[in-house]
């Protein structure tokens, strides 16, 4: 378990700073992800995964599912259907979720069999979900709901300074 709570506010404070020389997603996020992964202990995995068309984009489609993003960790999942996963959950449900124990959570997909515990918090723009935060730790437990909220604080700032220009 971590010592102490991570101050989320500084990771935030520290991504709309980084936001103020380039706010462009793809640096951006690259640098949260690994904020995120150095100022929060015991985590295996920080970064996105980001909304796109299902079929690269294929005409009068509007299905969507998630994508690989930036991130800081082991080789990933690639693609995640909605409502697929604690990633998909978070997306179909557009709500934080705080999984204490992944092998508990019914559809969990292991992409990396060494993350134990996690929490996704969705990433909205002009409304609508474009992606989410997902951060996994090898500990059960590993996450509180102060984890959770802090995650969200994390989210609200790439929200507010982020430019997705570019996403599909």
């Amino acid at each position: 378990m971590a010592k102490g709570l991570p101050d989320y506010g500084l990771i935030a404070a520290q991504i709309e700073a980084l936001a103020e020389e380039d706010a462009a997603w793809v640096p951006l996020l690259a640098n949260a992800s690994a904020l995120v992964m150095d100022g929060v202990d015991n985590l295996n995995w920080a970064g996105f995964y980001l909304m796109h068309p299902v079929g690269a984009g294929a005409a009068g489609n509007d299905e969507r599912e998630l994508v690989l993003g930036p991130f800081q960790g082991k080789v990933a999942c690639v693609r995640i259907a909605v409502g697929r996963g604690v990633c998909g959950t978070a997306v179909a449900t557009d709500s934080t979720q705080l999984v204490r124990d992944v092998h508990e959570f019914a559809g969990h997909i292991a992409c990396d069999s060494a993350s134990n515990s996690e929490v996704v918090v969705p990433i909205h723009v002009d409304g609508r979900v474009a992606g989410v935060l997902d951060v996994d730790s090898p500990l059960v437990g590993r996450f509180g709901e102060a984890d959770a909220r802090g995650m969200e604080a994390v989210v609200a700032a790439i929200e507010r300074c982020c430019d997705f220009e570019g996403l599909a």
